[in-house]
């Protein structure tokens, strides 16, 4: 299942200022993922150079500051002598850059990069500003370095992938140009005129010890779920229909009794995509006579409270991100009035446990979205649909395995919803005893959003095939009908079918699902549904 995950492109190309205000969320995926350009604030790079005199007048001091004339971790009782406290930058960095296994994807790295820069910006960490500059440099012109999936514990910073980092600004270990190419790191800055960096005194500990690479995955998923949450309620509508379900549950003031935000636009989504559906009327528009069903299956009745959870547990999730985004984690920090001070703030618990949370959320919605989608399969439920929406059941069997690989993603989605951050690994000799596991919990919660990606648009590939049988049935087995679903649900089924075929004897399936899931997660699929609605859905 491929990790990555990518929408439409930036609509600008004006640089992000980083620095001296907290980083918008929109401003880290379009640098991370649409390459948009950094310019370093000038009031950070004055903020900088206060800093960074503060440390230049301990550089000679005998007595031991942590991170400038000490080892670090448990060898932070050494006391390192004035000549070799430049070396130590350098041994920390190339002993800490130890990752291991897969790469990680190209956005996940300058996400966090950019959120390094940031808390370089700040000004609290001591560094000079051209070390900052050494990282707008590299963003810039598109040259990745190679971080690998394990290294981090998510406490004392995502310290491997950010020593990788760190090593490539100096000009060492290995970078992915803008194209994709594998280059060592001093061949590819020499070739973008960019000059290696030559740590000094605390450079190497301040580039290693934050959230960044957790915070960056963490801002990117919740991006990809904002659309992705809309994409549910899309799906549902869909299904609905398709179901012949009602539009009764969905009423305003049916869900004003239970007052979740996230429920109430969830429910005004279903509403507002239901809206002149020929099969989805009123029950007094129907007459009481012709409704024989009394409630529709939980999977359809409940899909405004759970799409809705989502939604409440994404605004959480988004507003730790907003205060990491305005953080400055360092240890030890550079405080306004001048002091040096350990503290903890890199420490990933915030950060953890909601990415863990966003996990549960994503299984969860795959889960209820996997439900709507075997509903239509089973012509004991599914109400005059051909078994498996075959179109000659025996000979061929449909959607039958789509559904199969729906079921297999949503078992693999509530296994990575365990959490991450429940467990820790004590390190560095028992010094750093409890750990956050928040990198780990971004890495799954990545392929989380990725699975999820993938159920949704198997419901609604599977959803708009059987309003064609009805819509053909209708009409006698040849033309599809016009105007029977609702003008947004028209559009999505239209632009389905600019990419997929409508229903017919058994076809390689394996295309049709990519090309559903391509419109997913491009937003292509939305987007259309939301041009004939006038306005984003909520």
């Amino acid at each position: 299942m491929d990790s990555a995950v990518h929408v439409s492109p930036a609509r600008t190309t004006d640089p992000v200022q980083v620095g001296p205000h907290p980083l918008a969320p929109d401003d880290v995926v379009a640098v991370a993922r649409h390459d948009r350009p950094v310019v370093l604030a000038p009031a950070s790079l004055a903020a900088m150079e206060a800093s960074r005199a503060v440390i230049e007048a301990l550089i000679d001091d005998e007595r031991p500051h942590y991170g400038v004339s000490t080892g670090f971790g448990a060898l932070a009782t050494r006391q390192i002598p004035v000549p070799q406290r430049e070396a130590l930058q350098r041994s920390l960095i190339r002993s800490h850059a130890a990752s291991s296994g897969g790469e990680v994807d190209r956005e996940v790295v300058r996400a966090l990069m950019l959120n390094r820069l940031h808390t370089m910006a700040t000004g609290r960490t001591g560094v000079r500003p051209a070390v900052a500059h050494a990282y707008a440099a590299l963003l810039n012109a598109g040259l990745t370095p190679v971080v690998r999936e394990y290294g981090s514990l998510g406490c004392s910073g995502d310290l491997a992938p950010l020593s990788h980092c760190a090593l490539a600004a100096m000009g060492e270990g290995d970078v992915r140009t803008a194209d994709g190419e594998l280059r060592p790191a001093g061949k590819a800055l020499a070739d973008a005129g960019i000059e290696p960096l030559v740590l000094r005194e605390k450079e190497g500990l301040a580039l290693v010890n934050g959230t960044d690479g957790m915070l960056g995955m963490l801002v990117l998923a919740a991006a990809d779920l904002r659309r992705l949450a809309a994409t549910a309620d899309l799906a549902a509508a869909l299904s609905v229909e398709g179901l012949l379900g009602t539009d009764d549950v969905f009423a305003e003031d049916l869900h004003a009794l239970r007052p979740h935000p996230g429920q109430l636009a969830s429910a005004a989504n279903l509403r507002r995509l239901l809206a002149g559906s020929a099969r989805i009327r009123s029950r007094a528009a129907r007459g009481e006579h012709a409704f024989t069903r009394v409630q529709d299956a939980y999977s359809l009745r409940c899909a405004p409270q759970v799409h809705g959870a989502v939604r409440a547990t994404l605004a959480h999730a988004e507003t730790v991100a907003a205060i990491e985004l305005a953080s400055a984690i360092d240890n030890p920090v550079v405080t306004a009035d001048g002091r040096v001070e350990s503290n903890g703030n890199f420490h990933g618990a915030p950060v953890g446990y909601v990415l863990d949370f966003l996990a549960i959320a994503a299984a969860d919605l795959a889960s209820i979205s996997e439900r709507r989608t075997d509903r239509f399969l089973d012509r004991n439920r599914s109400h005059g649909l051909p078994p498996f929406l075959a179109a000659d059941p025996g000979v061929d069997s449909g959607h039958m395995i789509a559904q199969y690989t729906q079921a297999g993603i949503v078992s693999e989605l509530k296994r990575l919803a365990v959490p991450a951050s429940v467990d820790s690994i004590p390190s560095s000799a028992m010094q750093e005893d409890h750990v956050s596991m928040g990198w780990a919990a971004g890495l799954k919660l990545r392929r989380a959003v990725a699975g999820l990606e993938q159920v949704l648009a198997i419901e609604i590939l599977t959803a708009v095939r059987a309003l064609d049988l009805r819509d053909a049935g209708a009409a006698g087995g040849g033309a599809v009908l016009e105007g029977v679903s609702s003008p947004p649900l028209a559009a999505a089924r239209r632009t389905l079918r600019e990419v997929v075929d409508g229903p017919g004897p058994d076809r390689y399936l394996s295309p049709e699902i990519a090309a559903a899931v391509e419109l997913v997660r491009s937003g292509r699929l939305l987007a259309a549904v939301e041009h004939v609605l006038g306005g984003p859905l909520d």
